[in-house]
């Protein structure tokens, strides 16, 4: 199939895309953290010592490829600040059937099998290789209207692939580079940039210029669907890898099952949703999952708050990053995993909870003042924190709440030490 042509004539065009590529990226990496958190760990659940043992090794494999969006995102982000726009963190909830992508780009979450790898593998193909995507994302709706060259309002434009986005993203930088001038294009502060250095990830380019820009989607590609004809240590790769040993021990062992019976279930109606998706319904399961929740939703505000930072000092800039990925491994981590071994409730007999990743609102950026969006954090991280020790004090759960309730209380002290006094809360 033809790759359909991309326009980019106005910077707003290119924002739009690079929006949307900051809601693929993120949507990606939760499919995959998803699929991670559903496999069964050990010979108790049911596996062999050798099966127990590929589930470990997939699971690390999903794990690193979905930090690996997330650096992927993170250069989205740059390459955004550079050109002048705020990177955006927000996203529609799961599932998305081509109503913010194109017809042949669909969203969901699924346990860790043959339809979930079907998926990852279609999503990360190279440009060019034909591939399946699995029976549940048949495309249900026609190809938008090609932008035309004279268009000045952006709109969605149709790819194939991801790297046929990233492709187009990066020809519009030329051509926009090309016809304003470097100088006029990248107008966004070098401050704006997240670093190698603040977030330890060497592939992280800082984006000032064409060539860098031009270096950070080049990384995004290589990565991801792998440099031209070279794809074996890329997403796609690594992918295949794991289908072919999955392949083999089913084959081995018809009943070999390597996920938990996990199901995406909310906590509650999802605002952007019409169809009614399924809702916990056992009372304990559904307080840790909203706790979950609430973890994911103040780990977003911590990223926003650092992607559209104003006057952060730079050990400021590192204690966002530092509380996020705290908040990823003290708090997400051990509720996700917690999360697909507790029942779902009567409603859904026999299965568990996968981590839906809900989001509540429509994501926006905290108030441009520095005192008054680090209040705001301290806060929600202190509502976090006493909801996780209020469930751990209740007894009957699990101890990855009371794990939960330590890291949060941490991240809310740190955070409270940069918020004047004068903007603190009355302490009972």
């Amino acid at each position: 199939m033809a790759e359909p042509k991309i326009v980019v004539e106005h910077r707003e065009h290119l924002w739009y895309l690079l929006a949307e590529a900051t809601q693929l990226e993120h949507m990606i990496m939760c499919q995959y953290l998803y699929a991670a958190f559903s496999l069964k760990r050990d010979p108790a659940e049911g596996l062999t010592a050798e099966q127990a043992a590929a589930t470990q090794r997939w699971r690390q494999v999903l794990r690193d490829i979905a930090i690996e969006e997330m650096l992927h995102l993170a250069l989205v982000c740059n390459v955004m600040s550079a050109i002048g726009a705020a990177p955006t963190i927000g996203r529609p909830n799961f599932p998305q059937r081509s109503a913010y992508f194109p017809p042949s780009v669909q969203l969901d979450l699924l346990p860790f099998g043959a339809d979930a790898l079907t998926h990852f593998l279609y999503l990360e193909r190279p440009e060019g290789m034909e591939r399946v995507d699995a029976a549940e994302f048949a495309p249900g709706a026609p190809p938008h209207r090609p932008v035309e060259p004279g268009e000045i309002m952006p709109r969605t434009q149709d790819f194939l692939t991801v790297g046929h986005l990233y492709r187009a993203i990066e020809q519009g930088l030329r051509d926009l580079a090309g016809r304003l001038g470097e100088r006029a294009l990248f107008v966004g502060p070098p401050r704006a940039q997240a670093t190698p250095e603040m977030f330890r990830w060497p592939d992280l380019v800082a984006v000032t210029d064409l060539a860098s820009a031009q270096q950070a989607i080049e990384t995004i590609i290589e990565q991801g669907e792998g440099a031209r004809g070279d794809w074996q240590a890329a997403h796609y790769g690594r992918f295949l890898g794991i289908w072919d040993e999955y392949s083999r021990l089913a084959a081995a062992d018809p009943a070999f099952e390597p996920a938990r019976p996990v199901l995406t279930a909310f906590t509650q109606q999802p605002f952007d949703l019409t169809a009614e998706p399924p809702l916990i319904s056992d009372p304990a399961t559904g307080q840790v999952a909203r706790l979950f929740a609430l973890g994911y939703e103040v780990l977003l505000q911590v990223l926003v708050r650092f992607f559209t930072h104003t006057d952060e000092t730079d050990d400021q800039l590192g204690l966002l990053i530092e509380v996020a990925f705290s908040l990823m491994s003290g708090v997400l981590a051990p509720l996700g995993d917690a999360l697909t071994q507790l029942p779902a409730g009567p409603d859904h007999p026999g299965r568990t909870v996968g981590p839906a990743f809900e989001m509540f609102y429509l994501m926006g950026n905290l108030v441009p003042w520095r005192d008054a969006a680090w209040a705001l954090l301290s806060e929600r991280v202190a509502v976090l924190a006493g909801q996780c020790a209020t469930t751990a004090a209740r007894g009957g759960t699990i101890g990855a709440v009371d794990a939960a309730a330590k890291c949060a209380a941490g991240i809310q002290a740190q955070l409270a030490s940069q918020v004047p006094a004068r903007l603190r809360p009355r302490t009972s």
